[in-house]
């Protein structure tokens, strides 16, 4: 696989592994790369709208073409993926699936919990996974929904050793997520 050109630009922040993961996990995702806006709280994108609380303020926003939004963690050398698809999968694929397609191009992967749970008025996956990429391995916390024949992931990407430093913040923050409407609410 072939790194973005984004990725080759930020190599530095866990190198060549960072970049590839993003991009596995976005391809995975399958987005498409129409124009797309973000106000700091409403995502605006292909078919979907979503609203997300504020950032922790130990994250930045970082522009990457390949996601919808996405956040470096600097404090725990993290980053935040959100992603949203729709009328593709949205309506016949279970969750489990569409977590499982997300890793389609990771090796030695553990999972240590998973479990549906309530998520923004309809159930969610939240999946706890360790995976490796290129022989580099990170922990992963994916939620993935599925609401108006759309799919939403929210991806945390972390060192192992510095995991748990980071989850409790992004589970609150993925907690915020909302899936609107395209044109309404």
């Amino acid at each position: 696989m072939i790194a973005p050109r984004w990725a080759t630009n930020r190599a530095p922040l866990w190198g060549a592994a960072r970049a590839t993961a993003i991009c596995a996990l976005s391809v995975a995702a399958c987005l498409t790369g129409c124009a797309s806006t973000f106000d700091g709280s409403t995502y605006r994108g292909s078919g979907f709208v979503f609203e997300v609380p504020p950032a922790p303020a130990s994250w930045q926003r970082m522009d990457v073409s390949d996601a919808a939004l996405t956040y470096e963690d600097a404090a725990t050398g993290a980053t935040i993926l959100v992603n949203g698809r729709c009328d593709r999968d949205g309506e016949d694929v279970p969750l489990r699936s569409l977590t499982q397609h997300l890793f389609i191009y990771f090796t030695d992967r553990e999972i240590h919990e998973e479990k549906v749970v309530p998520f923004d008025g309809r159930e969610a996956m939240r999946t706890d996974i360790t995976a490796k990429l290129d022989g580099v391995q990170r922990r992963f916390v994916v939620w993935v929904m599925k609401k108006d024949k759309c799919v939403y992931d929210l991806t945390y990407i972390a060192p192992p050793d510095r995991f748990d430093t980071g989850v409790p913040a992004f589970d609150t923050w993925a907690s915020g997520f909302r899936a609107r409407r395209e044109g309404g609410e």
